[in-house]
């Protein structure tokens, strides 16, 4: 029986085993939620990605120094606070946020916790306001596809939408889950995970195993992913596996395909979340002689293109010299431009097109802009973004310091 990778609801929460909870902490300046905690009823084995920024917060370098043998069983977040840059005060605030979920649930180290943090850098962390958060959490952790929800909601900073995403692995060798729940929406050019994601499967597979597999999934996805450029301190993603289905994968290629399924469906719903965004756009490049993905993401991140995909307008001018600009070998002359099913450019030659019916289909809330280079044999990659609209800058000039 081949393996069938089927969605199912329930976030974080519909691998067995995993319970999830929010709290409003009042980290944030808002009547919001802002204190998440996913928790796992057994000891997990576990990947875990940082951001490659020199500029990092302290729970960054916690998180992956946490070792193997600690078995973590819980993951705790906080929004409206990055605790960065902030001194060895936020150094002791990561290590107090860790013991206290600890405590709260029984642990017996801070070494079995991860802890995220996103928000405004360099302001001291609210400790005194966290730690009653994460009382009120523990105390609330369910099971249940509400509390997967309530948690996404509580890692979001500029976000408008929670991001999760759900599967089942039916089949031979499979019988298992994973889920997940991402934040992101501005400083988002990965380089290593992406914002904030945390993954929770049943599934049983060792830690070395899980990395390895976790690393490739993470390159697929997340680091195919760009709003404006820049990489944040912050940046995690961290998949736990509690083996609570007693399932062990055959392969890792059925683990990293359900991985990928997930982590994919949530790159994409943080692409389409842009600050500011009215459209996901999809950055296709085939045929290229070198790294096809560093085309596509100079074209992604290209502030030209982005505001041209948002006044839709159809300039693949705009896109050929981005492409040109990329550091890769690239020949104008074998190059050809779509946008959706409309052949603008081709092999080097304008072709003539309806510029309204053009511009119309680029008023749909997903655009997909293709450039093949013309080497049949050479390298492809896909690169998931958004436009720039003036609601991007509003946004991030109103954005408290």
């Amino acid at each position: 029986m081949a393996v069938t990778i089927l969605p199912v609801e329930g976030g974080v929460c519909a691998p067995s085993g995993f319970r999830a909870a929010a709290a409003r902490a009042g980290i944030r300046a808002s009547d919001k939620d802002d204190l998440a905690l996913i928790v796992s009823n057994l000891p997990c084995t576990f990947g875990a990605m940082g951001t490659q920024n020199l500029v990092r917060a302290w729970c960054v370098d916690w998180c992956l120094g946490i070792r193997p043998e600690a078995g973590p069983r819980a993951i705790v977040c906080n929004a409206g606070n990055a605790n960065a840059c902030n001194g060895p005060e936020g150094k002791d605030a990561n290590l107090a946020m860790a013991r206290r979920v600890a405590e709260a649930l029984g642990l017996d180290s801070p070494n079995e916790v991860f802890v995220a943090s996103t928000g405004v850098i360099g302001k001291q962390f609210p400790l005194a306001l966290a730690e009653p958060g994460i009382e009120i959490a523990a105390r609330a952790l369910e099971a249940s596809p509400e509390a997967s929800e309530r948690a996404a909601n509580a890692i979001l900073t500029t976000d408008l939408v929670p991001k999760s995403f759900a599967v089942e692995v039916v089949g031979r060798g499979a019988g298992f889950r994973v889920g997940g729940i991402a934040k992101g929406s501005g400083m988002i050019a990965p380089n290593m995970a992406t914002m904030l994601a945390f993954v929770t499967t049943d599934a049983r597979v060792e830690t070395p195993r899980l990395q390895e597999v976790w690393r490739r999934v993470v390159d697929r996805t997340f680091h195919c992913v760009t709003v404006d450029g820049d990489t944040s301190t912050n940046d995690l993603a961290l998949v736990l596996a509690n083996g609570a289905s007693g399932v062990a994968p055959d392969s890792d290629e059925t683990l990293e395909r359900a991985l990928e399924v997930v982590c994919c469906e949530l790159a994409k719903k943080i692409a389409a979340d842009g600050e500011g965004a009215t459209k996901l756009v999809t950055i296709r490049v085939t045929g290229a002689q070198g790294p096809a993905r560093t085309i596509a993401k100079t074209i992604a991140e290209s502030p030209l293109v982005k505001t041209a995909l948002f006044g839709n307008d159809p300039n693949w001018g705009r896109i050929l010299a981005a492409a040109g600009r990329s550091g890769e070998p690239i020949d104008a002359n074998k190059a050809s431009v779509w946008i959706g099913p409309h052949l603008l450019f081709a092999q080097g030659v304008p072709v003539p097109f309806d510029k309204d019916a053009v511009s119309e289909s680029m008023k749909a809330k997903e655009v997909e802009v293709s450039l093949d280079l013309g080497n049949p044999a050479g390298h492809a990659a896909t690169v998931w973004t958004c436009d720039f609209s003036y609601d991007y800058v509003r946004i991030n000039a109103e954005y408290t310091t």
